[in-house]
């Protein structure tokens, strides 16, 4: 039998790690695809009819190879800076990154301007034809979104100055965040290793870990005010001179997404909430305190003596990927014999983990750090699901494989689902049975709970950042405010320092970096109960809807492969009571 190792194998890439010849010559190959780009767009001239549209599709092809080529760039240097945060080499690919990034972008939105200025009768025609019949949807995208913005040269001042302005702050925040080390009991830590301790069973260092990474975070909250004021300041000045007024406008066309369908969303949440709050009770008396603090709230109920290797945590992801999809259980096998996946913990790695995927390779890589408990575990599997929508995707059109997060994560969610359950059915007693359904309630709590939070302290925050920076202290004090509406006040102690430890508030890709998480996790609810409805035919059906994720907004995705209706709140709350009916068999169980 196979025995998969923690350590992924990034040679496949590139050999040689940050030092790579291979990847040098990679990048200056790039190099001078952007160049050849920037002048072929230059002297690109609208078509005036359906017949003069060689160069069109000539600047077409140009960009999708582009745009595979920075991608594969980026997954790479991302796995160089997150299997060591010591990597200073990769942090300087990662400044030239941006830089080729900023170029492609400048010379995108000059692209972009001038398919504005095509006739609507013969652009209508045009996109009816190949090549671009095919990727009718997204041309259609880009020529609507330049109308949003503002003329060319003013549009590449800001993505120029955004390289060593908007990004800088990130990545400034990104080295911050890994060069910080908190001591507990004289052992020193990263924060990732640090927060790994907050899952322990003991109350005790659960506790003590909250409070040396409070005192950590403390330490440098000034740094990150200024990071975090900075980043949002630059949006707001870009919306303001691009006349958009609603701070939900980015992140809202970033995940092609109504805000009717947001607003039903987290309504339906708000209404169920109440359900949750005898489990939050229920969760006290069994840790033996009056009630919930944050570092409590995702606390183990008991020991779980399903704690698995990485090799048996593999096996059992395969086995019970193949009952729902032979051909996802077959893509995670070759992900693990083809070492993609970096699990090992160890010093010096960054916190968290993600999936990244390298189109021009059609290769995937994982990162995260394994620890055995079945948490982990469904991680693991959550990770695989957004590689395997990737690989379902590697046939089409690069620009249809532009998906957007709130239906990334619909994949994630749908694997760590199945994985969870079938944990729960294997439950040996009633112990590990009420121990790994909390788990699965847990995650409710996160995305309604956790990730309410965040958006109504970002929501909160970027009103207040309109009128001026926003100190530290009412940082501390809107994170509070908007934990204690999110958590319904079941908790006894809040984290004020949370907007500083989330990464996901300092990245630069689009804010509001977290209703997509809790989007995923309802939609893939209602795509989970149609697998179990509809037996083996679902796989292909499931394929079709991950590989029609880049090309459809969220609402037609929904009506087109679940037949519902995204804006009403119906479907929510079909979702949400499937999330209680894993809340009242835990509540039943304890109440015995």
């Amino acid at each position: 039998m196979e025995t998969y190792t923690l350590k992924w194998d990034l040679d496949t890439i590139f050999e040689g790690g940050s030092r790579s010849e291979q990847l040098k010559t990679y990048i200056h190959t790039t190099e001078g695809h952007v160049a050849q780009l920037e002048k072929q767009v230059q002297s690109f001239l609208p078509p005036k009819n359906t017949n003069q549209k060689e160069e069109m599709a000539e600047i077409v092809d140009l960009t999708q190879l582009i745009i595979k080529e920075l991608t594969e760039i980026g997954a790479f240097v991302s796995c160089l800076t997150a299997q060591d945060v010591e990597d200073k080499k990769a942090n300087l690919w990662q400044a030239k990154r941006s830089e080729l990034g900023a170029r492609f972008d400048n010379v995108m939105t000059e692209f972009d301007q001038k398919l504005v200025q095509i006739d609507n009768d013969v652009w209508k025609s045009l996109i009816q034809q190949p090549p671009f019949s095919e990727m009718t949807f997204i041309l259609e995208e880009r020529r609507h979104l330049a109308k949003d913005k503002l003329e060319l040269r003013q549009e590449s001042l800001m993505n120029d100055l955004a390289v060593d302005g908007y990004h800088a702050w990130g990545h400034m925040y990104d080295l911050m965040v890994g060069k910080m080390k908190v001591t507990i009991d004289g052992e020193t830590l990263s924060v990732g290793q640090a927060s790994n301790r907050l899952d322990s069973h003991k109350r005790s260092e659960r506790k003590a870990a909250f409070d040396h990474l409070q005192e950590a975070w403390k330490g440098q909250l000034d740094l990150f005010s200024e990071t975090l004021n900075h980043l949002s300041g630059f949006r707001l000045q870009t919306y303001k001179h691009r006349g958009w007024e609603n701070v939900l406008k980015e992140p809202l066309d970033y995940n092609r997404m109504s805000e009717k369908t947001l607003n039903a969303m987290w309504d339906s949440i708000t209404e169920y909430k109440q359900h949750y709050v005898p489990f939050m009770e229920k969760k006290a008396e069994m840790l033996g305190i009056d009630k919930l603090s944050f570092y409590d709230v995702e606390a183990p109920v008991g020991e779980a003596t399903q704690t698995m290797s990485f090799q048996e945590g593999a096996d059992f992801i395969i086995e019970h990927f193949r009952k729902f999809s032979p051909k996802m259980a077959a893509f995670a096998e070759m992900a693990f014999e083809k070492r993609w996946i970096e699990a090992e913990d160890r010093p010096g790695k960054q916190p968290g983990g993600f999936c990244t995927s390298f189109p021009d390779s059609q290769e995937t890589r994982i990162f995260m750090t394994f620890s055995g408990s079945p948490s982990s575990v469904a991680t693991l599997a959550h990770e695989l699901g957004h590689a395997y929508h990737q690989h379902v995707m590697n046939d089409l059109p690069i620009l249809n494989q532009g998906y957007a997060m709130n239906v990334a994560e619909t994949a994630s969610t749908f694997a760590e689902m199945i994985v969870a359950d079938a944990a729960v059915k294997q439950a040996e007693d009633e112990q590990e049975k009420m121990v790994l359904l909390e788990d699965k309630v847990q995650r409710s709590v996160a995305f309604f709970m956790n990730i309410h939070a965040r958006f109504l302290f970002e929501t909160s925050f970027y009103e207040e950042r309109k009128k001026g920076v926003v100190t530290t202290e009412r940082l501390n004090e809107l994170m509070v405010e908007a934990q204690k509406e999110a958590y319904v006040g079941t908790l006894g102690e809040y984290d004020p320092t949370f907007w500083a430890s989330k990464l996901h508030f300092h990245i630069t890709d689009v804010p509001f970096y977290n209703f997509p998480y809790t989007f995923g996790y309802l939609f893939s609810m209602g795509i989970y109960a149609k697998a179990l409805e509809t037996g083996p035919e679902f796989e292909d059906q499931y394929i079709a809807l991950l590989q029609d994720t880049g090309r459809l907004t969220v609402e037609d995705l929904a009506k087109k492969h679940l037949g519902v209706d995204l804006e009403e709140p119906d479907f929510w709350k079909h979702a949400l009571d499937l999330c209680l009916a894993d809340l009242n068999e835990f509540m039943a169980l304890v109440q015995n």
